[in-house]
Formats: C-alpha cells, structure tokens, sequence
C-alpha cells in the first residue's frame, strides 16, 4: 500500500509546518482530523479542501460539514473521499479551509511515496516545526510537546524565531530513507518519525 507524506503549511504563518505519513486509501476526512492532532485545533469545525494548482488556486471542493447550499449543490464529503481518487500527480497540491467562522488557510502539498511499513498505525506525523497560532478564545492542546519552546498561554506567535526551510529540497519518489533534520532551524528542531500519541 502506497504512502502519501504531505506537507502542511499555515499560509500566513509560513514556518510553522507539519508534515503526516497517511495510506492512500484512507479518507480526506482522516488526514483532516491528522492535521488538527498535528496543531491542537478541534477538527470538530466546518472545513474544507480544494483541489489546487501550482498557483494554489481553488478547484474542487471536498467538504467537511457542509451548509446546505453546499449539499444541495452535490459537493464531495471527506468521509466519502479517498486521498487516492484526487491525487493524480507526484507533487498534488491541496488548498485547504480551516474553521469558516474564523478561518485558517493552509497549503498542503504531496512530497513523498513511499511504501507502507508494517506496524505502523497511519496517520503519522513525521515532522512538527514551529508552534501553531491560537485561535481566538480557543486553547491550544500543546500538554506533552517539550520540545517545542514557547507554548505557555501568553505565547506571542509574532516574535517567534524564523524557521529555515530548504524550498529547493528535492524529494524522490519512492525513496523510503528517513530525512535527517529536514525543516530545521533553532529552536524548533522537528520530531522525526513520532506517533500522534507521542506528539501530545
């Protein structure tokens, strides 16, 4: 079984990045409730990805908790949606709507094929860099990340230190060898090849 690591990135926030090892034949629905245990958000809020293209620009829309002009109009659910049907090129791209009430974009973008590993349980985060803002009024479940700095309540996003990123990197497909401290830079060295349950 084929394994699809995505890269995600806050669109304004552009050095904080996770990024999640997931099947192929699991669900959009799955990687959204991935990457909200990747940031601490509740996935329990209206959402959607967006087919994109190297521009970012908005295609098709597969939705989570959709209104009902939506519905009406058949728009594709994540529940029903494998990441498979949609991803038809080695570096896929995927705008994708966090919160419609107080939205949060990010740009999420296949970087790797690899094969499955027996004995993992996917989804997988495999790299955190940088910490997530704070939605108004929300807390951020950070308990049990030591290391990443700054994430007491009264953590200014704004003054945090700049993360390096290698945008030249080149990522091969089916190469299943590990990146040494990929997205790295100061404090906020990433945490290879870590389970959800050791991330928080």
């Amino acid at each position: 079984m084929a394994i699809y690591r995505f890269r995600v990135i806050f669109e304004d926030y552009d050095e904080v990045i996770r990024e999640i090892d997931i099947l192929s034949k699991q669900t959009f629905l799955d990687f959204h409730e991935a990457i909200h245990k990747a940031t601490g958000y509740n996935p329990a809020a209206s959402s959607s990805f967006y087919v994109s293209n190297d521009q970012w620009k908005k295609g098709q829309e597969i939705a989570f908790m959709p209104n009902e002009r939506k519905v009406s109009q058949g728009v594709t659910e994540m529940a029903d949606a494998k990441l498979s049907k949609f991803v038809n090129d080695p570096h896929q791209k995927f705008y994708y709507t966090y919160n419609f009430e107080r939205p949060y974009d990010f740009h999420v973008q296949l970087i790797k094929i690899l094969k499955e590993e027996e004995g993992v349980v996917y989804p997988l985060l495999v790299n955190s860099v940088g910490i997530v803002p704070k939605p108004f009024g929300a807390h951020i479940n950070l308990e049990g990340d030591s290391n990443v700095p700054g994430k007491e309540d009264d953590y200014d996003f704004l003054n945090e230190t700049q993360y390096g990123i290698d945008a030249e990197e080149d990522f091969d497909l089916l190469d299943g060898e590990e990146e040494a401290g990929e997205g790295s830079g100061g404090e906020g060295t990433p945490q290879s090849e870590m389970g959800f349950e050791d991330e928080f």
